[in-house]
């Protein structure tokens, strides 16, 4: 019985035994490729997009927005900060101490020339002007006594009734009376003068600020009392800023061409007022590099007010056929500025030479002929000689270019 059960567990080791060995010869050699899954064996092998193995791909081309280089008149002008300044201001003050009476004009309004502003209390002096003209009239009364005088001694002198002594004294009369009607008016005339100080009038045309002073105040002199009103003349105006020194030639040859102009914005607004460069100052400012001018514009609608800041735009030239790209056009590199200049749809680097920019556009002295299609968006995907495509499928060129007055055309901003 113990013997059948050895031969029985003998027996299991041994098929046991069999079996690992025919599972161990069935698995693939190390590194041999596994068989593809039904249905998958056409996938293997082909490029993205379903091109046969081995077939090269197109070139890749970028989408790009592009702009046109174009030739047109472009402004050289410089853009700054001003204080509008009047052309006259007057501060009136009385020049003789009575009580105002009257004043004659409203807080702010426009007045003119010789317009009656404020009116003081000249019962004394109109006294004083009535005496002045009595002591003439008695002043002329003598001299006709005088010179009646006179006329009756010569007669008794040629009839040889009458003294030359008394003839003689009678001319002397005559000669002081003659002086005395003299300082008579002239007496009168000062009279009158001062009697003019007590109707103030306006000297200028312009705009009256805030009355100092009331009815029934007393109008004092001298520089430390308070001014009756003040007086600002603002049609025409000035508009006085500083530019760069390096403008100076610029800003001498626009005040003597009649094509320059000075614009003036007030802050806060969007309408503008035109005027001309009126005159530069005689020294440049060391301190800062600037030198000071002077615009002078009509302001007729009253756009401009005394002290204010406003932004002004100094056109001093317009070049005729100056060639310009979209600022965005511009790229900066290690050798300097370039764009790229698209030619049968390829990019092309350009080293271009920048001017000065105005608006939206940078105007180009050298690298461009004012013919090219340049790109505006998308440089950074390039290099030279890469294939372009226009963005959007827009036609290639069809930038905005500049106006006639150097500013954007109507749609760009």
């Amino acid at each position: 019985m113990k013997s059948r059960s050895t031969l029985l567990t003998i027996a299991g080791v041994l098929g046991l035994a069999v079996a690992g060995s025919w599972a161990f010869a069935q698995q693939p050699p190390q590194g041999a490729a596994t068989p593809p899954a039904a249905g998958q064996g056409g996938a293997q092998g082909q490029r993205p997009g379903g091109g046969a193995p081995g077939q090269g791909s197109a070139p890749r081309s970028v989408p790009v927005a592009l702009g046109k280089a174009t030739k047109s008149a472009v402004p050289v002008r410089f853009d700054t900060i001003g204080t509008v300044q009047p052309v006259a201001s007057v501060t009136l003050r009385s020049r003789v101490e009575s009580q105002i009476v009257e004043v004659a004009f409203k807080d702010g309004a426009v007045v003119k020339k010789d317009d009656v502003l404020v009116r003081l209390d000249s019962r004394g002096i109109e006294a004083q002007v009535k005496q002045a003209e009595a002591n003439i009239l008695r002043s002329q009364a003598q001299l006709e006594q005088a010179q009646r005088d006179v006329r009756r001694f010569e007669q008794l002198l040629a009839n040889d009734a009458g003294s030359r002594v008394n003839l003689d004294n009678s001319r002397t009369q005559v000669a002081t009376f003659s002086a005395q009607i003299r300082a008579d008016e002239a007496a009168l005339e000062n009279l009158r003068v001062s009697l003019s100080y007590y109707t103030i009038r306006s000297p200028i045309t312009g705009r009256a600020g805030v009355a100092g002073l009331k009815e029934g105040n007393i109008a004092k002199t001298g520089d430390g009392s308070p001014p009756l009103a003040t007086i600002n003349q603002t049609t025409p105006i000035y508009v006085v800023f500083s530019v760069p020194q390096r403008f100076l030639q610029d800003v001498r040859a626009a005040r003597d061409d009649a094509s320059s102009r000075v614009e003036v914005t007030p802050q806060g607004s969007t309408k503008a007022v035109v005027g001309r460069v009126g005159v530069i100052d005689n020294a440049v400012d060391a301190a800062s590099g600037t030198i000071t001018v002077r615009a002078e514009v009509e302001n007729a609608e009253e756009l401009l007010w005394p002290g204010q800041l406003c932004n002004v735009r100094v056109v001093f030239r317009t070049e005729p056929n100056a060639v310009a790209v979209p600022r965005e056009a511009v790229q900066s590199g290690q050798r300097g500025s370039f764009v790229f200049v698209v030619v049968d749809n390829v990019a092309k680097v350009r080293p271009v030479t920048v001017a000065r920019s105005v608006d939206k556009l940078s105007v180009i002295s050298e690298g461009l002929t004012g013919d090219e299609t340049v790109v505006t968006d998308g440089q950074m995907l390039l290099t030279d000689g890469m294939r372009v495509e226009p963005r959007g499928g827009g036609a290639p060129g069809q930038g905005p270019g500049p106006s006639a007055a150097g500013e954007p055309r109507k749609g760009a901003s």
